[in-house]
């Protein structure tokens, strides 16, 4: 091995196994968090007829309103090109518009529709029922404590990302 590599054991290399002690652990089984809960939501907007990368967006335009492709992708960690597809079904199937912006002919918000906004509240009631099987392995008030946890992870006060 090279003198200027530490020397590491098997037990510290990154893992996505329970009790994982390496610098990764957390982020890989945030990793494993989000799989198992977008496949569970899935199961209530598949029926729908959308997927959880329309919904992305819908919950941005109903949090945000009217808002131009360059922020929504930014707010769904999408891509420009990436965007531009949800977008696109989001319009063929009536749930969203793109609209100029006044003062600049060129950049399009794009807004929630009336029939995207039913969508919306229907993806809610059909997810009730999954939300509850998503956390049916935690005890009483833990999944309340462990969405705080998350919620102080992903929105530090201390303003850093």
């Amino acid at each position: 091995m090279s003198a200027d590599v530490p020397d590491r054991t098997a037990a510290s290399r990154a893992t996505d196994r329970p009790g994982d002690e390496s610098p990764f652990a957390l982020g890989l089984l945030l990793r494993r968090a989000h799989w198992r809960a977008a496949a569970v939501m899935g199961e209530a907007l598949q029926p729908l007829g959308i997927e959880l990368r329309h919904f992305a967006v819908l919950i941005v335009l109903v949090n945000q309103g009217p808002t131009v492709q360059r922020d929504l992708a930014e707010a769904t960690g999408s891509d420009k090109a990436g965007i531009m597809r949800v977008v696109d079904d989001l319009e063929r199937k009536g749930l969203a518009v793109r609209k100029t912006v006044p003062g600049d002919r060129r950049v399009r918000a794009v807004e929630i529709t009336p029939q995207g906004l039913e969508l919306f509240d229907a993806v809610h009631a059909a997810a009730e029922p999954l939300a509850d099987r998503l956390v049916a392995e935690l005890g009483p008030g833990e999944p309340e404590r462990m969405a705080d946890l998350l919620t102080r992870f992903v929105y530090p006060s201390n303003g850093e990302v």
